[in-house]
């Protein structure tokens, strides 16, 4: 299999309610949508590759497992670059909603979930539309590096 990834993009691909509500656009790479999550708590990327009825890894093809694996590196590098991260949490969970997505967050020791867990804390903290459109231009930055 090989070939672009943008060529085997689907031309029909919807991101799912639940994702683009409580989420900031951010990119359109190569293979996924990155979205900044609106919880100022971490700084926590979603990348959503543009596949209609990708729900699992084992939906893409080679190619296309390869290009969310460079793009989930060089977005967990952006987040890892930011000032007080000390550790990138990676994880693809679907639980809650189908789509294949990947949740990329920023932690530190004594963030409010340490060393737990964040899904499932309550007491989101909306970003100021100033502080995200800053967070979301710094990360994108880095993205398209």
């Amino acid at each position: 299999m090989g070939g672009d990834p943008e060529a085997r993009l689907s031309v029909v691909f919807a991101l799912h309610p639940r994702l683009s509500a409580g989420t900031f656009a951010l990119e359109d790479l190569d293979l996924c949508a990155a979205l900044l999550k609106d919880d100022s708590r971490w700084p926590w990327l979603i990348l959503v590759p543009r596949i209609d009825g990708a729900r699992e890894w084992h939906d893409l093809d080679v190619v296309q497992v390869e290009a969310l694996a460079c793009e989930i590196a060089a977005a967990s590098q952006a987040i890892a670059d930011l000032d007080g991260v000390a550790k990138v949490n990676v994880g693809a969970l679907g639980n809650q909603v189908e789509q294949l997505h990947v949740h990329i967050v920023g932690r530190w020791p004594g963030d409010p979930a340490w060393p737990d867990p964040v899904w499932g804390k309550t007491g989101k903290i909306a970003y100021a539309p100033d502080e995200a459109a800053a967070l979301a231009a710094r990360i994108g930055l880095r993205l398209r590096e």
